[in-house]
């Protein structure tokens, strides 16, 4: 197994090697195609290796002329199985924290919880690479309030950091009989205002974290970005009155999320490429939305 995943890690790095070489192929390409399609003269730079990219031009469909990147191979497979997912915390979790990724168990399909107990990252990944599992959720917290959630994709990345505010677990709701129970169907997911590009890499992280439900389950949950802030929402609905008429009902927890880093490799590598991350400057951008319109 350990043979396995070196393996698959160098093939992994040697793609990522690729995309340079790759995307400044593309880029040449592209030029003489915008130059043959309105009549100018090829670009001095390129006229040496004209003939022959002109002639990969002719061979190249819609599939092929785009390259792939590792963005691409991360979720590749993530539409032929559902996820499984290991939900831990950091260590001496307070009874909060623990409450609440118990909550999270629920929310997420296949979702398995550990005790963290003296266990280091490093540990963690490797367990659960060897065990197939797609992701893993690490959730902190500040004097007994969650306050950041790091979902971070196996074998080999993304790894999303999300700060957490106004965390209302169904714990802290006095009236039960209002809330009902949580069900452990498979959710219809609602992801809004994500239409940046930045917004779609962050929707795919949080969207391949749930199977795909069958079209008559009742139970929806939201992801709604607004100034780049993701409310979380968990719902059940139901059709009292016909097929008009529909009465939503929310069964908690609910939280909002704040994107704040993304790592192309696993939590556990401090060495990995950082893909986005904010910066303080960014706080005072006011009219600049990142996530979404």
């Amino acid at each position: 197994m350990i043979k396995r995943n070196m393996r698959l890690k160098k093939e992994y790095l040697y793609r990522k090697n690729l995309e340079g070489k790759e995307r400044l192929l593309y880029e040449k390409k592209r030029k003489i195609r915008e130059a043959l399609a309105e009549g100018k003269p090829i670009p001095t730079e390129l006229r040496n290796e004209e003939a022959a990219l002109r002639q990969e031009i002719d061979l190249e469909d819609e599939h092929t002329a785009v390259p792939r990147s590792t963005i691409d191979d991360e979720y590749a497979n993530a539409t032929n199985r559902d996820p499984k997912i290991l939900l831990t915390t950091s260590r001496d979790p307070s009874a909060p924290l623990t409450q609440f990724v118990k909550e999270l168990k629920f929310v997420f399909p296949n979702a398995q919880r550990m005790n963290r107990g003296g266990q280091v990252l490093s540990e963690i990944i490797e367990t659960c690479r060897a065990h197939d599992f797609t992701d893993v959720i690490l959730v902190h917290e500040h004097r007994g309030v969650p306050d950041g959630m790091i979902i971070s994709h196996l074998p080999f990345g993304p790894t999303a950091s999300f700060g957490l505010l106004n965390v209302v677990t169904r714990h802290d709701i006095k009236d039960k009989k209002a809330i009902g129970t949580m069900p452990e169907v498979y959710p219809h997911l609602i992801l809004n205002n994500f239409s940046t590009k930045l917004g779609q890499r962050t929707a795919n992280i949080l969207k391949y974290l749930f199977p795909v439900p069958k079209p008559d389950t009742k139970r929806i949950v939201t992801f709604a970005n607004q100034s780049d802030y993701i409310s979380f929402r968990h719902h059940l609905y139901e059709k009292r009155g016909g097929p008009k008429s529909i009465e939503m009902k929310e069964i908690g927890p609910r939280f909002e999320m704040r994107l704040y880093q993304i790592k192309l490799g696993t939590m556990e590598q401090d060495e990995a490429q950082t893909e986005w991350v904010i910066r303080p400057f960014m706080n005072t951008t006011k009219k600049r939305k990142f996530l979404g319109d």
